[in-house]
């Protein structure tokens, strides 16, 4: 404020005489200083409010942040697990709102509470769907919804993956394979169908659930979720992966497929074009068409290009519009995408991780227990197609 008025001060000085002088050399250099030193004066003046507006703005923004409410979208690309892409955008709107800060931190009910609603796998590209405040109350809505996917597909390989981030298993000929044989066979994985999950995805599930955790603790549970006490015949899956036994974490479940097509095929490649229902798993599906044709295959590249209401076209947001602003607009633009019944309702505050933490232990349940818990919550999951 004082080097606002210091260069008003300067302003008013050096303010030219309305009356008109003849010029010459001498005026005209004089002139010339003058309009260099009211330059100067105005850039001080415009440096002294643009600093006013920037330490009022992050305290207004903090606000505006923790105001957001609803479900939006954004592009994740591939390389991070969308844990970690959520983690990202989290650190990058706290860091926009100047946040945490003391003043803040000291306010344990007013925390961001943000999540997705339903995991992509690393090598994995395209929509998914976030929600911000009371937001993350819908998104078991968008678990259950339909998804649509791109994926390309690799005969004559399999992985222990069922994608090309897995060790190699098995390798068969695909060569005798035409484009009308895998068109003959995908009637057979259309409709209401039964599906064998992936193996590996308890974890991908605890890794959706546990936003609402500590880091350090989530990824405390992962690590023994992904060791978890499964077992088939008395004895735990993941021995019996290691002696290289065949295993099946859960029996075939009913999953539907509302559309599945051939867009392409230049073996060993194939790329099936898939809109499907909740619980349902490309990988699976990929790895079941090559049995089918007497080979094998894995995914080699997976794009989720709609989910629910949101396509990856008009609704995800790129990176560089992980803003406050944007984030708040595109909440007005995808509330219009939800039926009434599904409008945000008024909930009451809820407790923060601290405190949640903090009844739990105080009732005398340890880690453990609570890693059990989240263990059977994530099996029932699995087992309904959550």
């Amino acid at each position: 404020m004082a080097a606002a008025e210091a260069a008003a001060v300067v302003l008013s000085c050096l303010k030219p005489d309305p009356a008109p002088v003849p010029e010459s050399a001498g005026t005209a250099a004089a002139t010339a200083a003058t309009s260099s030193a009211m330059a100067a004066a105005a850039a001080v003046a415009a440096a002294a409010r643009t600093g006013s507006e920037a330490r009022v703005s992050k305290p207004a923004l903090a606000t505006k942040l923790l105001s957001l409410s609803g479900v939006f979208a954004v592009h994740k690309p591939k390389g991070p697990t969308s844990a970690e892409l959520l983690n990202r955008l989290k650190e990058k709107l706290l860091a926009e709102a100047g946040m945490p800060s003391p003043e803040w931190t000291k306010r344990k009910k007013q925390t961001l509470k943000i999540g997705h609603g339903g995991t992509l796998d690393s090598a994995a590209r395209g929509v998914l769907v976030v929600g911000i405040g009371r937001g993350t109350k819908m998104l078991t809505s968008m678990l259950s919804g339909s998804k649509r996917y791109i994926a390309i597909g690799e005969l004559g390989k399999a992985t222990d993956t069922l994608d090309s981030t897995g060790k190699v298993t098995e390798e068969k000929p695909y060569d005798k394979i035409t484009q009308e044989d895998i068109e003959s066979i995908l009637q057979k994985f259309t409709g209401n169908i039964m599906q064998v999950p992936p193996l590996i995805i308890l974890s991908r599930f605890l890794n959706l659930s546990l936003f609402l955790l500590p880091s350090s603790l989530s990824v405390s549970l992962l690590y023994f979720a992904s060791y978890s006490a499964l077992k088939k015949d008395g004895q735990r899956l993941s021995a019996l992966m290691k002696r290289g036994e065949e295993v099946e974490a859960k029996p075939a479940r009913p999953v539907t497929v509302y559309s599945l097509s051939l867009q392409k095929f230049q073996p060993p490649f194939f790329t099936l074009d898939v809109e499907c229902g909740g619980g349902f798993y490309i990988r699976s599906l990929v790895s079941d068409i090559g049995k089918e044709l007497s080979s094998c295959a894995n995914v080699l590249e997976l794009t989720r290009t709609k989910q629910g209401p949101f396509t990856l076209e008009e609704h995800a947001l790129p990176e560089d519009k992980w803003t406050i602003d944007d984030i708040a607009q595109s909440l007005e633009r995808c509330s219009s995408l939800f039926p009434a019944e599904l409008a945000l309702k008024k909930s009451k505050p809820e407790e923060s991780n601290e405190q949640v933490l903090s009844f739990v232990q105080s009732r005398g349940c340890s880690l453990a227990v609570l890693r059990t818990l989240l263990i059977v919550v994530a099996s029932l999951a699995v087992e309904y197609g959550l």
